[in-house]
């Protein structure tokens, strides 16, 4: 027990049984609860068994002490301090939670980049048409559209780390043998880009749960926000990349390096994150504390069946699926055919094809976080989260249905490129609309219907990607699948804006 030596008391208490416990508690501060922080060193000499150990780790480490009842506030105060200047700097386990998943979905991306940079040099090897490119661009999603569902009841029920690691660790394995593959026939090339969709479905709601259960709700936003980042960025890394690695190592080179990128992230991934704060071994109370008190709902493991009937007749289920139908629409068809589009529009070659491409990509990264911390300052300032959602999708969807309408008329590909960064730039506001207003209407439900409308947009991904080759393959040009496109946003923010909602439904 510790023992407080020459110090006068701090506390002093009336009562007989009170006055017992003052020697405890005379080296601690109590001041009136306020928004602060105070640093601080306890000066105090104590005496107890184990005082040298004890002693030891306080040489190492600073206490940051929050006067609103031991909370730290602000994305980078934490237990584990380092001494700068005299003042406790850190960075909260939370932040570095965020910055893995945003690592994981810059690679989820990267990896299917690949394969849109990788198809031109392999349909010039085999001949193929424009319609069956699309074939093959699709191929991803055959897969995805059958694990978004399945993934996400599988997040609900064991929570988001184990599946997203297994999720990497078998997409890395699929994308390390699609140059195999390719080599050794189409339909192989075909089932293993499918068995990549498979294992890619489970990464979106893994997130979602994750940042759920590890972000208060009025950081919430501004966590997708980076996380959506990194998924965005793996755009420009693998259309930067893929083409110099393509034409210096051979189809291989990119394939190996992103796979062997995964199976490392999942080590790490293993080692470091736990599916809640709680079981965290590297977080600290105060951290715990405040991502708890900062939660209005949160996700919550259950071992029984999904309502999907309950789930399927509320409106603003249906507002979710059908914008993410649209987002995904549009979404895959500049994913995947940007590189097409500027090569045979505009004749560049497919290194300046994948420079013009990775450009709209690497502006949306920034607009997205700038989205999510617009949206977390609109609620901490008393905005309802119902307008906020609908405010950020309506930005989300008519900002690219009219930049769409303007590329028809297009004349070169600067111009070209400007329209498409400012279409995926607004479009990246998305995020902070039908994405996060999944965990707001259904907190224990979000993997599934996550995962059902993933599979939406699936479906939608499939069709339009296919449907973008066999337009281009009939009419000779890109103009009215993007016209198309466009009316699809416009009709989606209608819809959105009569039936979404911000409170919690189920």
């Amino acid at each position: 027990m510790a023992v407080a030596n020459s110090a006068p008391p701090i506390l002093h208490v009336s009562s007989r049984r009170s006055s017992s416990l003052a020697p405890l508690l005379n080296f601690v501060s109590f001041k009136k609860t306020q928004l602060g922080f105070e640093s601080k060193i306890c000066s105090t000499k104590l005496e107890w068994k184990g005082r040298e150990d004890w002693q030891r780790k306080r040489k190492r480490q600073w206490a940051v002490k929050c006067t609103a009842e031991g909370i730290d506030g602000g994305m980078f105060v934490g237990e584990r301090a380092r001494k700068k200047d005299g003042v406790a700097v850190s960075i909260p386990e939370r932040f570095k939670v965020v910055c893995l998943v945003a690592c994981v979905m810059c690679l989820c991306n990267a990896d299917r980049v690949v394969m849109s940079v990788a198809i031109v040099p392999l349909a010039a090897k085999h001949g193929w048409s424009n319609s069956f490119l699309g074939i093959v661009q699709s191929s991803f999603l055959w897969g995805y559209i059958f694990s978004s569902v399945i993934g996400g009841a599988l997040v609900d029920r064991y929570g988001g780390k184990r599946v997203m690691a297994w999720g990497v660790f078998l997409w890395s394995l699929a994308t390390l043998l699609t140059p195999l593959a390719a080599n050794h026939s189409t339909m192989s090339l075909l089932a293993i880009r499918a068995f990549f969709g498979l294992a890619e479905g489970v990464a979106i709601p893994s997130m979602s749960t994750l940042l759920a259960r590890w972000f208060p709700s009025n950081e919430r936003a501004s966590a997708l926000g980076i996380s959506m980042g990194g998924f965005h960025l793996g755009n420009v890394i693998g259309l930067l990349l893929a083409p110099i690695m393509l034409s210096t190592i051979g189809i291989s080179g990119p394939f190996i390096l992103f796979s062997s990128l995964g199976l490392l992230w999942v080590i790490t991934w293993a080692y470091r994150v736990t599916d809640d704060p709680m079981e965290s071994n590297f977080i600290s109370r105060s951290e715990q504390i405040l991502i708890q008190a900062g939660k209005t709902g949160s996700p919550k493991r259950s071992s029984k069946l999904p309502p999907l009937g309950l789930l399927l007749s509320k409106l603003p289920s249906w507002a979710i699926i059908f914008a993410n139908a649209t987002n995904n629409w549009g979404y895959f068809v500049l994913l995947s055919w940007m590189p097409v589009y500027f090569k045979s529009v505009y004749n560049v070659n497919l290194k300046q094809a994948a420079w013009f491409s990775a450009v709209p990509w690497a502006t949306m990264a920034i607009s997205g976080y700038l989205a999510g911390a617009a949206s977390d300052f609109l609620i901490n300032t008393g905005y309802p989260t119902t307008f906020v959602r609908k405010f950020m999708q309506t930005i989300g969807f008519i900002g690219p249905a009219v930049t769409l309408l303007c590329l028809n008329y297009a004349n070169t590909p600067t111009t070209a490129a400007t329209l498409l960064t400012i279409a995926l730039s607004l479009s990246s506001f998305s995020q902070a609309g039908f994405m996060l207003n999944i965990q707001d209407i259904a907190p224990q439900y979000a993997g599934i219907l996550h995962g059902i409308s993933n599979s939406a947009g699936t479906l939608a991904a499939i069709i339009s990607t296919i449907g973008t080759g066999y337009f281009v393959h009939w009419l000779g040009s890109f103009q009215a699948f993007l016209t198309v496109t466009a009316a699809l946003y416009f009709v989606t923010t209608i819809f959105w804006n009569l039936f979404a909602t911000g409170e919690q439904v189920l």
